[in-house]
């Protein structure tokens, strides 16, 4: 047996590690770095290498934008890799999980100890992991640039998967692709794009965003971004711009993105200034559109989000027990989808801070969440629905608790933070149940729990105890019915 396996792809030999049970191969390129000339260009094949490529070292992560915490930049531009961790047992046709590593659409890397693959590899699976490129590099829109263009890098992973990964053991016809935020909304994107619906079977998502926005609003705000810097808002002004300053400047931006909360609205509140743009080109329509109008099939989707999904930020911003009345309702302003009277009627005995936790929760991931839910399964696709309710003492159920959960990771940093130094048996009970669940649904379609439809409504409450039981936000999601996550456009001055 080789202390260091190596495997032929269709580009090239790499050589990779043995460790924990699993062959691991790391920093795979699936495209040539996009830089110099192919700054913002779509995503480039990379040319055939002769001799064994080393694949022991992640790759760098590309330029991280946005308010949390992010990874160290780097003078190595070879950002668009993957990274694959198999069983070490020589079996082949094995189910794959496709991971995007691609937070809010500004940050995260596969290095990040959260995405540890190797318990998810253990129980049977061949685990990638995707890089791709975020903020301005990947999502703002520049004449004489694709647009999406990590959406381009995510379907040139997904070829480079399809092309590979029957070498590494894994069956390229039973893909599931996978994400949580930025990385959930990616996946929804590729449900409604139909170059990428060959590359994948199933789809997981967690905490899928409604964050999409039109070409008009992406033009304004690459104006503004641009001008901060003192260029022309081109690929070719803003190629002049060192990749770690532009991102620098894109967290900027968010910062004093509420400034422009008149022009901008949500996409401004949210804090977000860059995500996936409907170019009527790759992205015609959103997803909810896409799979409501039947224009896409559905697929078998394991869809989820948090019961307290804002508490995260809440927290970490400082506000939580803040909030007046006057917050909530210049976030009804912006995010009820109706009249924001029907919200408060409909949480009548809420207080100003709960009722911002719900409002900011359902606009953010647990509506568009849902509600793709309602649109697979009304376009005929099986599909499974959870929440979860276990709340960690600091947090609650909050935003990315479920990723530690999933990649059996409770002890990583991001674990420790949500789950303490010694996690709690019922921490370790729910991560095995989400963890398998994940498996299962890879490799046979199905989590463990009944389908989700329009009228059982069959949600698994991931809790101590778990149950199976109706959707529970019902009052918000009775709110939300016919009015899916529309892009953000300029608003209309008044």
């Amino acid at each position: 047996m080789q202390e260091r396996p190596q495997v032929r792809t269709k580009e090239g030999v790499v050589e990779g590690v043995r460790t924990e049970g699993t062959v691991v191969f790391r920093g795979i390129p699936y495209a040539q770095p996009p830089v110099g000339p192919l700054r913002f260009a779509a995503p480039a094949p990379v040319p055939h290498w002769d001799g064994v490529r080393p694949a022991a070292e992640f790759g760098p992560p590309p330029p991280q934008s946005g308010p949390g915490p992010q990874a160290g930049a780097s003078d190595d531009t070879n950002w668009l890799t993957v990274n694959v961790c198999a069983p070490d047992t020589g079996r082949s046709g094995l189910p794959v999980l496709v991971w995007i590593c691609c937070g809010g659409y500004m940050a995260g890397t596969a290095a990040d100890p959260m995405f540890d693959p190797t318990a998810l590899a253990t129980a049977g699976l061949v685990v990638v992991s995707v890089q791709c490129r975020m903020g301005a590099e990947g999502f703002a829109l520049l004449d004489g640039a694709p647009s999406n263009r990590g959406l381009l890098d995510q379907i040139a992973a997904l070829e480079w998967i399809r092309r590979n990964i029957a070498a590494f053991g894994g069956d390229p016809g039973a893909v599931t692709i996978a994400g949580t935020s930025g990385g959930a909304g990616s996946v929804a994107a590729l449900l409604a794009i139909p170059r990428a619906r060959t590359l994948f079977r199933r789809a997981i998502t967690h905490s899928v965003p409604g964050l999409h926005i039109t070409p008009a609003l992406a033009t304004e705000v690459t104006a503004a971004l641009a001008a901060r810097l003192g260029v022309d808002p081109t690929a070719a002004g803003l190629a002049e711009v060192a990749p770690q300053r532009l991102a620098d400047e894109v967290t900027a931006l968010c910062h004093d993105a509420p400034a422009h909360r008149d022009r901008w609205g949500g996409l401004a509140q949210l804090g977000i200034v860059v995500c996936p743009v409907i170019d009527g080109d790759l992205l015609t329509e959103t997803p909810w559109e896409a799979l409501a109008s039947g224009r896409a099939a559905g697929v078998d989707l394991l869809a989820g989000h948090m019961r307290d999904e804002f508490r995260l930020f809440s927290v970490m911003m400082g506000l939580r027990g803040t909030f007046t009345d006057a917050d909530v309702t210049r976030a009804l302003d912006v995010f009820a989808p109706g009249d924001p009277a029907d919200y408060r009627a409909a949480h009548p005995r809420a207080t100003a801070d709960e009722l911002m936790e719900i409002v900011s929760s359902d606009a953010t991931f647990r509506m568009p969440s849902v509600l793709l839910a309602d649109a697979n399964a009304g376009a005929g696709g099986a599909t499974f629905l959870f929440e979860v309710r276990w709340e960690s003492a600091a947090y609650g159920a909050c935003h990315s608790i479920d990723v530690p959960l999933a990649f059996g990771t409770p002890g990583s940093p991001t674990g420790r933070m949500l789950f303490g130094d010694d996690p709690a048996p019922a921490v370790h009970a729910l991560s095995e149940e989400l963890l398998h669940a994940w498996v299962r649904f890879c490799g046979t379609g199905d989590p463990g729990w009944p389908r989700y439809d329009g009228d059982r409504r069959a949600t698994r409450l991931l809790d101590d105890p778990s149950t199976t039981a109706p959707y529970p936000e019902e009052q918000s999601h009775r709110l939300w019915r016919g009015h899916p996550p529309a892009p953000f456009a300029p608003v209309a001055p008044r």
